[in-house]
């Protein structure tokens, strides 16, 4: 991509893997056009990241969101809640390993959802195998409403997840953004992201 120049004509986003790759990849990304890379945070639980076959330890989570931010990447967070066999407990230390990527500086942006089991997958599977299914109605797989049952209640999840979004507000988080502002296009862009986060807070009111 370097060699044939698209690193001066195009920025790229992408998916990644936690723990995939070393700081020098990281690098080389950059300087390859990346600029957004997102990345899978299901949860905070390495009891929940084994069940759910991540192969991958909370330790890299952290490693890799510092590795690309330390490599002038931008990091994003797709998180999940809700997982039938996690406590409120559970889902909160998945906010707090959140809340601390952001106050450290090493995630930009992230989304918050709750899971959902769709069919094929090994979570459906299991669902259907201990009648945890709320519903069959796949209008109501929105990633907003809690599809299998849990130790957490449902409000309990929409003010965690609500939690997640204010993070856009706290203090440090807003000062890292506004010393970046370079231009009246950053400020702007600034100003629609915060409008689309209001909108997902107002998704999961309580």
């Amino acid at each position: 991509m370097i060699e044939r120049g698209y690193d001066k004509e195009i920025e790229f986003s992408c998916n990644m893997r936690f723990g995939a790759l070393s700081s020098e990849d990281y690098k080389l990304m950059k300087q390859a056009g990346f600029r957004m890379l997102l990345f899978g945070l299901e949860s905070a639980q390495q009891d929940t990241l084994d069940r759910i076959n991540k192969n991958l330890t909370v330790e890299q989570i952290r490693d890799s969101c510092r590795q690309a931010k330390e490599a002038c990447l931008e990091p994003h967070l797709t998180i999940m809640l809700g997982y039938p066999w996690e406590t409120r407990e559970d889902a909160f230390r998945t906010f707090d390993l959140a809340k601390y990527l952001f106050e450290k500086g090493w995630a930009d942006t992230l989304q918050a959802t709750i899971v959902i089991p769709y069919p094929g997958t090994r979570l459906f599977q299991e669902c259907m195998e201990k009648g945890l299914l709320n519903t069959l109605d796949w209008d109501e797989y929105d990633m907003r409403k809690m599809i299998m049952k849990s130790e957490l209640h449902e409000e309990d999840m929409k003010e965690i997840t609500q939690r997640m979004y204010k993070l856009f507000f706290s203090p440090r988080y807003v000062m890292h953004r506004l010393v970046k502002v370079r231009s009246m296009q950053d400020l702007e862009f600034i100003m629609r992201g915060a409008r689309k986060v209001l909108g997902h807070i107002s998704d999961f009111k309580v």
